[in-house]
């Protein structure tokens, strides 16, 4: 997927980077992004537990940050769901929780919500990035 700064649509994956890492959510209006937790920004210390689906207007989602659209490849848009389809799957997950860094997070939650597939490429990469290091000190 390919990030730009564009007007988004109704059911689109949207994120902001916060510092080196991004928070996602699925675009519905202006007045409705479903994210899975808020964007980790000066909030008090929350456990896991504490983290659910919820919406917030897209000033919250943002923070004063710049807002990128996932624009998807031709074979993307073959596995995606349809518009009303993601939006009804993530406003059926509002108020769940089960967060976990590396299984369950913002990103999983928006790639379950438009392909059906739970998937983190920030968690990838790094996974990535470590077995990387491990192998060269083998």
């Amino acid at each position: 997927m390919k990030w730009t700064m564009q007007t988004p649509k109704k059911g689109d994956i949207i994120r902001v980077a916060i510092g080196d890492i991004y928070h996602y959510g699925i675009y519905v209006s202006d007045d409705e992004v479903i994210q899975f937790g808020m964007p980790p920004r000066n909030i008090k210390m929350m456990t896991a537990t504490d983290v659910v689906v919820l919406t917030t207007n897209i000033d919250v989602f943002l923070g004063g940050g710049f807002l990128e659209v996932g624009s998807m490849s031709f074979t993307e848009k073959l596995k995606a769901k349809k518009t009303d389809a993601i939006v009804d799957y993530a406003r059926s997950r509002i108020g769940t929780g089960g967060y976990n860094i590396l299984y369950n997070n913002c990103e999983h939650f928006v790639n379950e919500c438009v392909f059906g597939v739970k998937k983190c490429d920030q968690v990838e990469d790094v996974r990535a990035k470590v077995l990387k290091d491990l192998e060269g000190k083998v």
